[in-house]
């Protein structure tokens, strides 16, 4: 830790450089916890939920620590898009991973040891390189810092783990001084957490854990006979707003967005099979709101913070939750109402079942690495499936599975928003569970349903099911409701799925427990009648809260950042969020003082913008008095 300023200037100061960079008086949860322990020398791990703003936790102490902070970050978009941040604020940063040529690569370098940057953002697998060693052993190099963000990368358990990851440990072994080291995630079960611990030998870290809720945010999941028919009209009850749509192929990407462009809707694409050129064009024909909604795949997303996104659909199921809640998260950035919809069916398991199997891109895993990760990955896309089937609060699902445990009722996701009535099923699941098992555990859940309902169809007669005891046994219970019973108690392991490519319904241990009558299946159920629409008004931030005149100088204000960032060649979010402008609108402020107080307006920001939104605000109180 610097030695040369005191404790106390340490706490004015980051104060200081929170309202002069990033334009706020207050830090967020967490936030000053987590500054504080690095400032005090400690090795610090923060577990905060996308938009919560772990980027301030490293960047404050890096610009009041001595030396440099190195950053590790293993997304070039994420590189990219922090840096340009940084660079508006006035901060000097910059990146070194493949995005850069060998001369530039070497001239960032160079640059870095005449002592021109504060943060320098680099990808893991530069660590281990001839150049970079270089310049971090170098005697005249102070490294103060090094965060690793993405932290969640480094651990097996992790949803994302690349063994790159490792090479950071050896790395910091080898500098002539131990930095602080700082970690940061936004998606870590308890098994991550200590893996990261252990990994990366952090030193009595500063654990801190903000909570992995954001109340802003609507969840819902929907099964659609026909998902395009259901985001089409998604989209029209939500024009002129930005959006993602996640897909989880290439294929289905190119086919959804096609068709949303000849239905006339400003939409753009992006995966990894597109020319990088295409990439960047497409990208910031989005985060311009040149095209505000957004079709791609899982490639898209990491490290851009476009503010006001107010929808995130999901047009396929994830594979695991970490990356749903991640990917979900990108909406509502701004603290602004917004919503998380999945559109779900059984395909969608069958296609993450085929991609955990085939997963073979990573060539730096061992075999058995690789044997481990798969068996992992099939847990946590059970995990992920039964969010889908649940009838419980879809909140407190997802923060239970993080182990963050609330009361089963959030009020803002679609099960707490539906009626249901309380049934006792313990007979349907005898039903159920001695069929399964006069049938050897041989069949899915398609057969086993039908067979129940007494379907007449050749295949019970091909596959002998009419032959069963069970056989028609719960004709009165629809084919509905019979897979949503047969959900449940997957969800409540009863049963479970096996892992072949053609997956068979299997008992458990639990399931002699309904046979021998001593457990009872009380089970809430949706109305068997079409369920109402929960959502159907509009999360519409912008003209929820404002009205009329100030409605106008919004948009006002909305054109001449427009301009300025066309201008900059940056997103428009990285001059002012939408929620700055709100607050200007709001407080309508005319001189430099009132306007410092609107937050995300700092000092160095002012310099560069602050006039002439001051002077668009002078114009329009004149207009309206």
């Amino acid at each position: 830790m610097n030695q040369e300023i005191t404790k106390e200037q340490l706490e004015k100061n980051k104060y200081d450089i929170l309202k002069k960079y990033y334009g706020y008086s207050e830090f967020r949860e967490g936030q000053e916890e987590l500054i504080d322990s690095i400032l005090e020398g400690r090795d610090t791990f923060g577990i905060m939920p996308t938009g919560a703003g772990k980027s301030v936790c490293f960047q404050v102490p890096a610009l009041l620590l001595a030396g440099i902070t190195l950053v590790i970050s293993p997304l070039i978009s994420l590189m990219k898009d922090q840096v340009g941040a940084l660079n508006q604020m006035g901060v000097h940063a910059a990146y070194l991973n493949s995005s850069l040529s060998f001369r530039q690569y070497l001239k960032a370098l160079e640059n870095a040891r005449a002592g021109q940057y504060k943060i320098i953002y680099v990808a893991p697998e530069r660590l281990l390189t001839e150049e970079f060693q270089s310049f971090a052993l170098h005697s005249a190099i102070q490294i103060s810092m090094i965060s690793i963000d993405e932290v969640h990368c480094v651990s097996q358990w992790g949803q994302d783990f690349r063994p790159s990851y490792l090479k950071i440990v050896e790395f910091i072994q080898m500098l002539p001084t131990r930095p602080i080291v700082s970690a940061f995630t936004a998606t870590a079960t308890k098994e991550v957490r200590a893996d990261v611990v252990k990994i990366l030998k952090l030193q009595n870290p500063k654990i801190v854990v903000t909570g992995f809720d954001r109340k802003n945010l609507y969840f819902g999941v929907r099964a659609p006979k026909d998902k395009y028919m259901e985001l089409s009209n998604y989209l029209k009850e939500h024009t002129d707003e930005s959006g993602v749509i996640y897909c989880s192929t290439r294929k289905n990407v190119e086919e959804v967005c096609d068709k949303l462009a000849k239905e006339g809707y400003a939409v753009t694409r992006y995966h990894a099979g597109l020319s990088d050129a295409e990439r960047k064009k497409n990208q910031d024909d989005f985060i311009f709101d040149t095209k505000p909604v957004m079709v791609a795949t899982n490639a898209f997303g990491m490290g851009i913070d476009k503010s006001n996104v107010r929808f995130v659909v999901h047009f396929n199921m994830p594979k695991n939750i970490e990356s749903y809640y991640q990917e979900a998260g990108r909406a509502g950035r701004d603290g602004g109402k917004a919503e998380c919809i999945l559109l779900y069916s059984r395909q969608d398991v069958v296609t993450n079942q085929f991609f955990i199997e085939n997963n073979r891109e990573n060539e730096e895993m061992t075999k058995a690495m690789m044997d481990t990760v798969i068996a992992r990955d099939r847990e946590r896309l059970k995990k992920m499936t039964y969010y889908c089937f649940t009838n419980e609060c879809l909140r407190d699902y997802m923060l239970s599975y993080f182990g963050e445990h609330q009361d089963n009722y959030c009020g803002n996701c679609s099960n707490c928003l539906t009626q249901f009535e309380v049934l006792d099923v313990t007979e349907i699941c005898k039903n159920l569970i001695g069929c399964i098992e006069e049938a050897n555990e041989r069949f899915g859940l398609v057969a086993i349903v039908d067979a129940l309902h007494g379907s007449q169809s050749e295949k019970m007669y091909k596959l002998r099911l009419n032959r069963n005891s069970y056989y028609g046994s719960c004709k009165e219970t629809s084919i509905a409701r019979l897979r949503q019973i047969v959900n449940h108690l997957l969800v409540e392991e009863y049963l479970d799925m096996s892992k072949d490519e053609y997956p068979v319904l299997q008992l458990t241990e639990l399931s002699a427990r309904i046979m021998d009558d001593e457990d009872e299946i009380i089970m809430k159920i949706s109305e068997e009648k079409e369920r109402q629409t929960t959502q159907k008004k509009k999360a519409r931030y912008v003209t929820s809260t404002l009205q009329g005149d100030r409605g106008n100088l919004f948009e006002q204000l909305r054109k001449v950042r427009m301009d300025m960032a066309r201008e900059a060649h940056v997103p428009p979010y990285l001059i002012f969020a939408d929620k700055t402008l709100l607050e200007m609108c709001q407080y309508q402020p005319t001189d430099k003082e009132e306007m410092l107080l609107v937050n995300g307006v700092g000092e160095m920001k002012y310099e560069k913008y602050g006039e002439q939104f001051i002077e668009i605000i002078r114009n329009f109180k004149a207009q309206t008095v």
